[in-house]
């Protein structure tokens, strides 16, 4: 099966991804994780004004089959959350790099979680 892997974005290995650029970056998990999660049914995600940090969960993920926590990418501020997710949280499985996105974060200066990897690299890994 082959996943969708946009290239303007980096993963973590654990199937998270950011945006990169801009002031403010988007995280989400990717079309790989939504599938192996299955039926997302519930997110657990921080309020804007937490502080996240990079390579450290920040929130959960609950589907029909499992319950998983949620890895930062970035270190950084939450300044928005994508609320619709608590009363649609299946848009994480219908459109995870678009309205299923999870948080936006005003990133810290060299706060990029260890090993982020480029599209290529990560569609390497899920291949």
């Amino acid at each position: 099966m082959s996943f969708e892997v946009p290239d303007d974005r980096r993963y973590l290995e654990s199937h998270e991804w950011v945006t990169t650029g801009g002031d403010t970056v988007r995280i989400g998990v990717s079309d790989f994780a939504q599938d192996e999660l299955g039926d997302v049914v519930f997110v657990e995600l921080p309020e804007a004004g937490d502080e996240i940090t990079a390579g450290e969960a920040f929130g959960v993920v609950e589907s029909i089959k499992a319950v998983s926590d949620l890895y930062a990418p970035v270190s950084g501020e939450v300044v928005a959350v994508n609320e619709e997710l608590f009363d649609r949280p299946e848009l994480v499985n219908e459109d995870p790099y678009g309205d299923g996105w999870l948080l936006e974060v005003e990133p810290v200066e060299g706060g990029d979680a260890e090993g982020l990897l480029d599209a290529d690299e990560y569609d390497d890994q899920i291949a």
